[in-house]
């Protein structure tokens, strides 16, 4: 994933592709370069998810049960896997969601002693 303005590499924290794949999946099936342009669009164009990145993170939530894939048409007509989430993926980002929260949290308190709690 690379940030948009400075075209440098930004490494994410393990798991949070994942979180994003699956945020992303919960609207409905889409394929794989639906599903980076619309985490591109959401984060206002900051996160840019690269095909490097994106289908081995499909296949390897494919293959823990989250998400499943099958064959359709495109937009523009051109034969496309489709995913979607399944009902362990909706539990995962569920896990996922709640887990992301208490770290920014931890990190938010860290940063700012002065506004946290002890």
């Amino acid at each position: 994933m690379a940030t948009n303005k400075s075209n440098k590499k930004t490494e994410l924290l393990q798991g949070t592709l994942d979180m994003l794949i699956l945020k992303t999946l919960s609207g409905g099936k889409m394929h794989g370069y639906g599903i980076a342009r619309q985490i591109q669009q959401i984060s206002r164009e900051a996160l840019v998810v690269e095909e490097g990145s994106l289908y081995p993170a499909l296949h390897r939530m494919a293959r823990r049960g989250w998400i499943r894939a099958e064959w359709g048409l495109s937009e523009a007509n051109r034969r496309a896997k489709y995913y979607q989430l399944t009902p362990t993926g909706r539990k995962q980002l569920a896990a996922e969601t709640k887990r992301w929260s208490r770290f920014v949290e931890a990190i938010t308190i860290v940063m700012n002693p002065s506004t946290g709690e002890a």
